[in-house]
Order: structure tokens, then sequence, then C-alpha cells
């Protein structure tokens, strides 16, 4: 009887598709991961099996969420300096007539603080042109294909005109205050009134030049960092610390001004 040869059992194997990579590489992000607000991939039925790469926008994510917390805290204590300055605004003693006297005496806000606060807002409108510009899904395409720097180069003069805005208002609280202590206005020298503008100012001063190192820190990164995801994060939390720290002083010169 002949013998019959069988064909080998071949198994067609299925056929990897552009996307599936095995875990071993990313794929470049498409247009909808890079939204314009910035959100970075959300909605895009990314495959989240294990051993597969971040997906776009999940450190951008956890880096605002790690901001934010922080901001909270800084909120906090400016609310707690704000209750002592109200308390200290209503707090009034007894006379020998037992006459309610209130020894505050509120210290005038210099003219220079309505033009700082323009200057600030006006920086709170640049750098969030500079933080759109690190989303656009056009040149953030460039930049992951290696092919030039167009999201850098369109960001960094607006964080740069946002820079110098800040700057010029740290200029102006400066020049506040050495009106003031022309006028005999020191924090020595004033009463409680006074205390409690210098405390509130000086303290939203440190924070705005916290703002500016990480402005500063936006821009180094901008040309000393590869990965367009590390720039965009840096710029996307300078931002909105800075709107934070606008939105603050708002609160803080609506307060002096208007107590």
């Amino acid at each position: 009887m002949p013998t019959t040869i069988k064909p080998p059992n071949l198994e067609r194997r299925p056929r990897r598709s552009v996307e599936d990579d095995g875990g071993n590489s990313r794929r470049p992000p498409n247009g909808h991961d890079l939204k314009r607000t910035g959100g970075g991939g959300d909605n895009d039925n990314w495959d989240n099996r294990p051993g597969r790469p971040h997906r776009p926008g999940q450190r951008l994510i956890s880096y605002r969420l790690g901001l934010f917390f922080a901001l909270g805290a800084v909120l906090l204590f400016f609310t707690g300096l704000v209750s002592v300055f109200s308390v200290t605004q209503s707090a009034a003693r007894l006379d020998a007539y037992n006459h309610a006297i209130n020894a505050w005496l509120p210290a005038a806000v210099p003219p220079i603080l309505w033009l700082t606060t323009a200057l600030l807002l006006l920086s709170s409108v640049t750098v969030e042109i500079a933080r759109r510009h690190m989303f656009q899904p056009i040149d953030a395409m460039e930049e992951w294909f290696g092919l030039g720097h167009p999201v850098s180069r369109r960001a960094l003069p607006w964080l740069l005109a946002t820079l110098v805005l800040g700057s010029l208002f740290l200029a102006g609280q400066w020049l506040a205050w050495h009106q003031l202590a022309l006028q005999g206005v020191t924090f020595r020298t004033s009463g409680a009134g006074g205390h409690s503008f210098y405390i509130l100012t000086c303290a939203h001063a440190i924070h705005l030049a916290a703002g500016i190192i990480a402005l500063i820190a936006a821009v180094v990164g901008l040309f000393a960092f590869r990965s367009v995801e590390d720039r965009q994060i840096l710029v996307d939390c300078a931002a909105w610390y800075w709107h934070a720290i606008t939105a603050l002083w708002l609160c803080l010169f609506t307060l002096l001004a208007f107590r």
C-alpha cells in the first residue's frame, strides 16, 4: 500500500495591524489625542492591556492632579490670611465710657497697582496662548516625527511675553511698597491695616516669583527636552499655576481696594 504524504498543519497567523505593536513601541498620537485644550488622548480607545505603554496624556493628567493639590494648599494658606484680615478689621475694643473703638486704619492702595493688575491679566492671556500652541495637533505630529520644532517655535514668544509681564508686575509691587514708605506707611509704623496690606501683597509676590521660575523652566525645557510630551507637561503646568495666581491676585486686590 503506497504511503500517503500529508502536508503539515500550517496555522494561519492573524495579520498584525499597524497599531498592534505587541507592546514594544508606541504609536504616534493622532489628531484626537492632541486636543487644543490640552486633554491629550481622552476617549481615544487606547488599548490598556497589561504591558502596553501609558496612553497619550496620562502623564499630563497625573502632573495636573499633583499641581491642583498643591494649589489647594496655597488656597488654604491665603484663606487663613484673609480670615485674620477680616477678623482684625472688624475687631473693636471698649474705652472707659463703654464706647466701641475700632483701631483699624486701612492703608491706601497705590494707583500703580491698578496698572500692574492689568499687566497680570494680560500675562494670563499670553500664557494661555502659549499653552494652546503646545497642543496644536499638526505641529505636535511634526515634532513627534522629528520634522522640526514648530510647537516650541510658536509657544516661545508667548512664554517670553508672559515672563516680561510678570516681571513688570513684581517691579510694580516693589514700586507700590516704595511709594507707601515715602508716605511714612511702613510695616513697622502702620497699623493693622498696613500690616495686612504688606503681608497679603508680599505673600502673593513670593508665589508669583515661583511662577516666574516655573516659566523660566518651561522656556529652558523647550530646548533641553527632546520629548514633545515633556515640553507639553512643563508649559501646561506652568500655565495653570499662572492662571491660579492671577485669579488669587484678583481676589486679594478686590479685598484691598474695596474693603
